[in-house]
């Protein structure tokens, strides 16, 4: 068997990043909304960052996420109509109860 002649070093991802000790957080300069702040305060706000969606994000008519099975020509039919074509179906459906005394 032969050697290889990659000779180049291993990869590294230029993304890892070191962890940080809470030393290096209180050392840090902290900004929050453009403005300098304590490094507690710039923790505390990393801690309500880190998780979910921004506040006032999520509507109360919100669509929901379903598994639903529809016939092959159907489903062809629609995604036909390129991007966009779940609202186009969703739309359909509307219209389909609308017409139908459904709503």
């Amino acid at each position: 068997m032969t050697e290889s002649k990659n000779t180049s070093a291993s990869w590294v991802d230029p993304d890892d990043a070191p962890d940080l000790s809470q030393a290096d957080l209180s050392q840090a300069v902290w900004h929050v909304a453009g403005r300098e702040v304590s490094p507690e305060v710039g923790q505390q706000a990393m801690r309500r960052a880190a998780r979910g969606r921004p506040v006032g994000s999520v509507k109360a008519d919100t669509k929901q996420a379903v598994t639903v099975r529809y016939s092959p020509d159907v489903l062809a039919a629609f995604r036909a109509m390129g991007s966009g074509w779940q609202a186009k179906m969703d739309d359909a459906l509307r219209e389909w109860l609308r017409t139908h005394n459904a709503i």
